[in-house]
């Protein structure tokens, strides 16, 4: 018997460490230890001995069963500790790869210009002015010589709150920084020299307009001002801005409510792309002796100018854009062409 249950406890671990998955050591396991297995079959014999033999038998068969169980327990973890490692290594991540970092931001094309529009007047001794985008009717139109019913104010049909500020005055989504040349001088004695850059809005959508746009306005208000001067500071600060002394600018007559006499700043490259086409640029001329009054200043002591310009417009020149709904599109390769 003893010869007998060696052989079994061989037999066991050959066809265990043979098993190369579960389902086939179920089946071996079977062979053994089942209802029909070999061990117990033998236990079955038992009652056919005498109770000596019965016990001693007995529990060489108990020893047997129990290390058939434990070679079974064994090949059990075996498998288990396999899959575990096989699916360790096909989840595995390569820490030897390099990094993927995160995507860096980069500054939008008309920021860029704004900031650089900013250090510019910086300068030469400007202010920067910001203030509300909501304005009311006084200080956006009136105020700027612009009344009610002025035909002027049909070309800046722009979008109205529908509620009212602490005077009862209409409230509307500024058509342009101007507003703040009248907040900053009645908070501000002359000299004064100031731009306020910022967004603006009007009732405008296509390939060279946009509800929403940016633009900056420049003031200089002192007793001795010139359109001299307007022309000196705004030609040397757009032969600065696009870095080229290959521009020539020119002073169109025109009409704004807000100044008297007034000018279309126009602007022609003398090489590149643009070479020979006159470009508007800005919008200009001496301050209007309604808007100095409404300033809480003296017109017949103080005099200035001052201009309106597009950072669209300036950006799309600089980097040579066409298309002034790209800004807004937020398609990242286009914005990345900037930031390199």
């Amino acid at each position: 018997m003893t010869v007998e249950l060696d052989d079994l406890i061989r037999q066991a671990q050959e066809q265990f460490s043979a098993s190369p998955n579960v389902a086939a050591l179920e089946n071996a396991k079977a062979r053994f230890l089942g209802k029909q297995g070999a061990l117990t079959e033998l236990l079955k014999g038992l009652g056919k001995l005498d109770p000596e033999q019965k016990k001693s038998e007995g529990a060489r068969i108990n020893q047997a069963k129990q290390a058939i169980s434990d070679l079974l327990d064994a090949r059990r973890q075996a498998l288990a500790d396999a899959e575990l490692e096989q699916r360790l290594a096909s989840e595995s991540i390569d820490v030897t790869l390099p990094g993927r970092g995160r995507g860096r931001g980069g500054i939008h094309p008309v920021i860029r210009t704004w900031e650089r529009v900013e250090e510019i007047f910086r300068s030469i001794g400007f202010d920067v002015a910001d203030g509300p985008e909501i304005e009311n009717d006084w200080t956006n139109f009136t105020a700027l010589n612009n009344p009610e019913n002025h035909p002027a104010r049909s070309m800046q049909d722009t979008f109205y709150v529908d509620m009212k500020d602490a005077g009862g005055l209409p409230l509307l989504l500024r058509t342009h920084t101007s507003p703040m040349q009248v907040r900053y001088a009645r908070m501000n004695k002359p000299p004064i020299k100031v731009i306020a850059p910022g967004r603006t809005y009007r009732v405008d959508s296509d390939a060279t307009h946009s509800p929403m746009f940016h633009q900056v306005e420049g003031l200089w208000i002192d007793e001795n001002i010139s359109f001299a001067d307007l022309k000196g500071v705004y030609t040397d600060f757009l032969r600065c801005f696009f870095e080229t002394d290959d521009l020539v600018v020119r002073f169109r007559p025109s009409f704004f409510p807000f100044t008297e006499p007034s000018a279309e700043i126009d602007m022609m490259f003398t090489e590149g792309p643009n070479k020979g086409r006159w470009l508007e640029i800005s919008g200009s001329g001496q301050v209007h002796p309604n808007v100095i009054r409404n300033f809480g200043l003296d017109p017949e002591r103080y005099i200035g100018f001052a201009f309106g310009s597009g950072l669209e417009r300036l950006a799309m020149l600089r980097y040579g854009i066409n298309d002034l709904r790209l800004f807004y599109e937020g398609d990242v390769r286009f914005l990345a062409q900037f930031n390199d």
